[in-house]
């Protein structure tokens, strides 16, 4: 769907133990990821159980959602690292496309 103003971009999200986050992160901004948005203490319940959030003085146990939206040229590189690196770390990434009403945000 086209929506006259909006500009089509891709937008990743990746949940992951916060303790690999900031990997996470780091991966968006070499990708050329002008910013992204984390979630820290997400609930849920898929392939390995259910995460009932933070637990008491141990935030590294929790899952972290991070959300990022690219230029859709930017998007296979960074798609790309994130499946290499879920290939060796428990997470799961979303790919979708999307329209922003401010593109030079993400540029």
């Amino acid at each position: 769907m086209t929506v006259e103003g909006l500009s089509p971009m891709t937008k990743v999200e990746v949940v992951v133990r916060t303790a690999d986050a900031d990997a996470v992160a780091r991966q968006i901004v070499s990708a050329g990821g002008t910013g992204y948005t984390s979630l820290p203490g997400v609930t849920g319940l898929g392939h390995h159980g259910a995460h009932a959030g933070r637990a008491l003085f141990n935030d590294q146990d929790s899952l972290t959602l991070t959300i990022t939206v690219v230029p859709d040229d930017r998007a296979p590189a960074l798609i790309a690292g994130l499946r290499e690196f879920l290939e060796r770390r428990p997470g799961v990434m979303f790919v979708s496309a999307v329209s922003v009403s401010r593109p030079h945000y993400f540029q």
